[in-house]
């Protein structure tokens, strides 16, 4: 499902990384609360929170209860943050990485964080059987658009009626083309939020 990393190095969608860990922590306030994330090599932003992801963060819309799913949820840091903003949601993380769903795990327990889970697969495989109020995504871009359309194309199946799917780009890389592929799959997209060279998109299952 992922392609091979460039140059001889392993990429964040890695299945298994190889590369020897190395740890490190990070503290950041999102969404109000100051929290702790452990992080490692071979795992998307190891050294801070990145500038998408905390746009994604600060601007996604939450639903007040209900269900939430983060896709490809890295090190945890976007549906920890869901989840310490509102106890009455219940989160689910899945990343392909084993190391990164287990730092995500790691750090639910460094977090205090109770109503959040972690699982292992590749995009929605780990919950077919789910029906989400919202989705929330900081998307793969390293494994290839096919690899983040199919993301996109994918997201109905597990969502509820109402529910909004929202995912951070880089402005400069796909700015242009996903807005379409939102409206092919939902019918309807806007920006919910831009700063230094990201923007979020969202969109509503109809």
């Amino acid at each position: 499902m992922t392609e091979k990393p460039k140059h001889g190095t392993e990429h964040y969608f890695t299945a298994a990384p190889k590369s020897r860990e190395k740890l490190g922590l990070i503290t950041a306030t999102l969404r109000g609360k100051s929290l702790t994330f452990l992080t490692s090599s071979s795992v998307f932003s190891k050294k801070r929170i990145d500038a998408g992801t905390r746009l994604l963060i600060e601007a996604m819309i939450l639903p007040d209860a209900g269900t939430v799913l983060d896709v490809g949820c890295g090190y945890g840091a976007v549906g920890i943050a869901a989840a310490a903003s509102n106890p009455q949601l219940r989160i689910v993380m899945t990343d392909v990485n084993l190391r990164a769903v287990q730092l995500a795990r790691r750090n639910l327990e460094i977090n205090k964080v109770y109503n959040a889970e972690v699982r292992n697969g590749y995009l929605y495989d780990p919950v077919k059987d789910f029906k989400f109020n919202g989705v929330v995504t900081n998307p793969p871009v390293s494994a290839g658009m096919e690899t983040v359309k199919n993301l996109i194309a994918q997201a109905p199946q597990v969502m509820a009626e109402q529910a909004t799917f929202q995912m951070v780009i880089r402005s400069k890389i796909g700015a242009k083309t996903l807005p379409a592929v939102f409206k092919e799959n939902f019918g309807n997209c806007q920006v919910l939020a831009r700063k230094s060279g990201y923007r979020v998109l969202m969109a509503q299952k109809q």
